[in-house]
């Protein structure tokens, strides 16, 4: 899937879109010990509005995030689809509707409960929805697909389970300030974890992936992928950034200074902002790296070994470069941190001088603050690289 048919579902996963359907749905408790409290199966025309609305809601948040980031698509491994296998049980659960008749869902739920990794209480909800894939017509307007093509598909949201704190409540019948225990179990709106199934791909049904949403892009929950899903986990959003730092570090070496780094970041911007009107994610390799690396300033003889460093840390999958991109410059060293915006780069230097390393910043602006004060600049730096007030005249 790519951003805009994420968007397409997102956009008409409401009960306003004449194109879309929340048929069924299926919902349980389980506890922190894994023992499986209630569940229940109801179509969803048939369920309380206002219970109904927040379900529509938290459905919902799983197409919600960045592509690439708190949505990752997972292809299913071949022998997935055998007996007992995950892909099999998923397709089950969409061919099955979730109808009372079928146990897809039961089996699933048994399979969560036992397997996945998860320190408390959780809900499960599993919705089986069918959307009317669109065109438009030669005025523009939203019509049915001539095939009548509809798009049958399961999203599941794993919500986890909080109680309130003790602390200090109203009473209203006494009108005083009282401690209260609040022991209710309030199910979160924002589902921990999640998935999609099948995918929407090419404005079609893609039974052989599955889109996985995670509220923490930088600590997924590996179990759903692997346990619950049966795919091998790809790396997290966290995970490109870092692998990508250790190759740009093991290759440049000791040529791998500001203004390296800086470029460096500059082509990743300049990438992203290139295909920022594209429907699919830019990612670099190996080869797209080492021409980055060429064009910061990065000697040809140390991109030699690119190549079989990038095989070595990162392995054949090429990196998401909206992982890789820092919004700011942050230099850093014992007590001191330094932000800079993307507009003032330019404006910092490292050097050496008098034998010492330093950081040069050039003031373009006469007026600087200090702690919200404004501070003068009166010293020079002397040629015995000693700072003067600037009373014996130098400047």
């Amino acid at each position: 899937m790519n951003k805009k048919e994420i968007n397409e579902l997102k956009k008409n996963f409401n009960e306003s879109s004449g194109l879309f359907t929340l048929n069924r749905v299926y919902s349980a408790f389980v506890d922190h010990e894994r023992n499986i409290l209630c569940k229940s199966n109801r179509m969803y025309t048939l369920i309380p509005e206002e219970e109904a609305s927040v379900i529509m809601e938290t459905l919902k948040k799983v197409l919600s995030g960045s592509l690439g980031k708190a949505l990752t698509e997972y292809e299913f491994p071949r022998d997935s689809y055998e007996e007992g296998g995950s892909q099999k049980l998923l397709y089950s659960l969409v061919s099955g509707k979730l109808e009372e008749t079928d146990e897809s869902a039961d089996k699933l739920l048994e399979a969560i409960a036992e397997k996945i990794v998860y320190e408390q209480a959780f809900t499960l909800l599993i919705g089986h929805c069918s959307y009317s894939v669109f065109t438009k017509n030669k005025n523009a307007e939203i019509e049915a697909d001539i095939n009548e093509n509809i798009y049958n598909f399961v999203i599941a949201a794993i919500c986890p389970v909080n109680t309130g704190t003790d602390g200090l409540v109203f009473d209203d019948e006494t009108n005083t300030i009282i401690k209260k225990a609040n022991t209710e179990k309030i199910i979160s709106r924002v589902p921990s974890d999640g998935f999609l199934y099948p995918v929407f791909s090419d404005r079609a049904s893609d039974v052989n992936h599955v889109m996985y949403y995670t509220q923490s892009p930088k600590k997924p929950n590996i179990s759903v992928i692997t346990e619950i899903l049966g795919c091998e986990f790809l790396m997290s959003c966290e995970s490109e950034k870092e692998r990508f730092h250790q190759v740009v570090a093991s290759v440049a070496g000791d040529e791998l200074d500001y203004n390296v780094i800086t470029r460096v970041n500059e082509k990743l911007m300049e990438t992203v902002e290139l295909n920022k009107d594209e429907t699919s994610l830019p990612v670099i390799d190996d080869n797209r790296l080492k021409t980055i690396l060429s064009e910061a300033g990065v000697s040809d003889e140390r991109l030699e070994g690119l190549s079989a460093v990038y095989k070595e840390t990162v392995g054949d999958a090429p990196l998401t470069v909206s992982n890789l991109v820092e919004t700011k410059t942050v230099l850093s060293m014992p007590g001191i941190t330094v932000n800079i915006g993307r507009d003032s780069v330019d404006l910092v230097r490292t050097a050496l001088v008098g034998g010492k390393r330093c950081l040069l910043i050039d003031l373009d602006d006469p007026e600087i603050t200090v702690n919200g004060l404004p501070a003068a600049i009166t010293q020079t730096i002397t040629s015995g690289n000693e700072p003067s007030d600037g009373s014996d005249g130098n400047t």
